[in-house]
């Protein structure tokens, strides 16, 4: 029993049992790897038995990560073993999981950024629909915002997923759980232009054996988009709103929920919408909303 064959192990667990997505697998990845690096460095072997390790070990490594990483990403990367282990745990190959005995950082939570009405609408009409990447863009941040979706279940969305006479999309989302979300007609209009006048070009530009005719999103050479070329598109309309900043895709995703909490829909309908396993987690918006409130107050409140 090596480390090194375990956490290999591990990640075809994920893969093939769990079915999680590419970029949590890799997310695991990155954090064993990492962990496991450390150890042997320190311990100047070419590879350890996962029996060796201890609460102290992991504390020790955890120490080391907060020179220069962010408590939420140690808080992550402590999360990544503790699953780790208690796979081996359930298969049999350690009689308890070390990483339980070790603490979450303390992290502070921060509300989720969002943009104004005023301002969401600005940044959505940003991309110039008489270009055809424009009408793709303006297709997608319509669709963030209608929808409230994260951008990697937007990148996974098919044409077959879409009903366009009733504005709904059929979302896989996490754990590959499925939910059904309306969109406004917006966003119709948008995606519509974009099928009809830029999508069947991008798909000429790739070879027919790697074409993937479901995808609905496509980039330039034909393929399905990627999550960070959705990053790289924001940041560049971010560029082109002078006096907004600080947004990224979820961003949108923040705006989609606190615009529809300030206009009286309910928090549990809210959940169902960015499907959240629980409700605590969609809760989050209520501060914002607060704090929206108070700060309105102080300003319009002669006594305030």
């Amino acid at each position: 029993m090596t480390l090194t064959g375990d956490i290999k192990e591990f990640l075809q667990h994920l893969e093939y049992e769990r079915s999680l997505s590419e970029h949590t697998i890799r997310n695991y990845a990155s954090d064993l790897d990492q962990f496991a690096k450390h150890l042997f460095k320190a311990e100047k072997r070419d590879d350890i038995s996962p029996a060796e390790i201890d609460r102290l070990t992991i504390r020790e490594w955890m120490a080391d990560l907060h020179a220069d990483h962010k408590k939420t990403s140690v808080a992550r990367k402590l999360a990544s073993l503790r699953t780790f282990f208690q796979f081996l745990v359930r298969e049999g190959k350690l009689e308890s999981n070390p990483a339980k005995q070790v603490a979450t950082p303390r992290i502070e939570r921060r509300l989720p950024n969002h943009l104004s009405i005023e301002d969401a609408v600005r940044f959505i009409e940003t991309p110039d629909i008489n270009t055809d990447h424009g009408r793709r863009d303006r297709a997608i941040v319509e669709f963030l915002y209608a929808t409230g979706i994260r951008v990697g279940e937007l990148v996974g969305i098919n044409i077959s997923d879409i009903d366009f006479r009733e504005r709904l999309v059929w979302v896989t989302g996490k754990r590959k759980k499925q939910r059904i979300v309306p969109f406004g007609e917006p966003a119709l209009q948008a995606l519509v232009l974009y099928l009809e006048q830029t999508r069947g070009k991008f798909l000429e530009n790739c070879p027919q054996a790697r074409r993937d005719p479901n995808a609905l999103f496509l980039n330039y050479q034909g393929t399905r988009i990627t999550t960070r070329s959705v990053g790289r598109m924001i940041d560049k309309y971010i560029k082109q709103c002078a006096d907004i900043h600080s947004i990224s895709p979820h961003c949108l995703r923040h705006t989609f929920a606190t615009h529809l909490l300030d206009q009286g829909a309910d928090l549990r309908d809210i959940q169902e919408l960015l499907g959240h396993a629980r409700l605590s987690t969609t809760q989050i918006y209520t501060q914002v909303s607060m704090e929206k409130m108070i700060d309105v107050y102080d300003k319009a409140h002669p006594k305030a």
